[in-house]
Parts: structure tokens; sequence; C-alpha cells
């Protein structure tokens, strides 16, 4: 799935927000929300306006869950599943919706990284992301 230099790019950009998933998962939430609303509806546990904390909560745990896809890009089938389980049979999210989720969270590296991030890194970010959402929907068939 991805050439040697696209996986360095996946580590490089990965080093540079370790340590930061919980404000950078926050910010990708709260620009998920506001650019996609609609998107709101798989998380009602974070109530209509979701404070800091729940966004920093449940941020950290959604980069957390890259960090894995990143620490396994060799076989993210196995390091994804049971996530993929708990999206397809216990949330139940639209599969339309993770693109939206890869968009925002490349506006977000983008505009933390800025120069840092390149278009080469961008490109290999995005088709990691997209063989990460294509795992997490495997499991809807």
């Amino acid at each position: 799935m991805l050439n040697a230099q696209e996986r360095a790019h996946i580590a490089q950009v990965w080093d540079l927000i370790a340590g930061h998933e919980a404000p950078f998962g926050a910010e990708l939430l709260l620009r998920l929300f506001t650019v996609y609303p609609s998107t709101k509806i798989y998380f009602k546990h974070l109530g209509a306006c979701p404070d800091e904390v729940h966004l920093l909560s449940h941020g950290q745990r959604m980069l957390e869950a890259v960090g894995v896809a990143v620490q396994h890009m060799d076989n993210l089938r196995a390091a994804l599943s049971p996530l993929a389980d708990l999206h397809a049979h216990v949330l139940r999210v639209d599969p339309a919706n993770f693109p939206l989720l890869i968009q925002c969270f490349q506006v977000v590296l983008a505009s933390h990284l800025q120069d840092e991030f390149t278009v080469e890194m961008q490109a290999a970010w995005d088709k990691f992301l997209t063989g990460v959402a294509i795992v997490l929907t495997e499991k809807y068939r």
C-alpha cells in the first residue's frame, strides 16, 4: 500500500504530533462538527455543545487509534479489527463520514505544521488515512 518514502513521511509527521493527541484530536472534532454538523449524530455522548474536556478526551482516543495504525502500517486489518467492529456493529457510523474526518484531520495537520507538512507528506497521509478508512469499513459488508 505505502512505499518506503510514504512510510517515512507518515512516521515523520507522527513524530511531530505524538504527545499532542488530545489538542489535535479536539481541534479535529471541533472542525468536523463545525464544517459537517450532521456528524454530531455519532457523538451524542459529547452533548449538543461539547465542552473542552469532552473534546480533548475523545480527540485523544481518536488520535491514539491513528497512532496504533501508524505503528502497524504493515498490518492495519489486525491492528484495527476491534475498532472496525465497534464502528460497524455498535456505533453504526455511516462510512461516508470517514472521508470528512480525513479531510478535517489534514487541515488540522496543515494548520499546525505549516511548511513542515509538505505536499508529499499530505499525499502520503491521504493515502494512509484512506487505507485506514477502508479497513474500518470492511466490517460493514
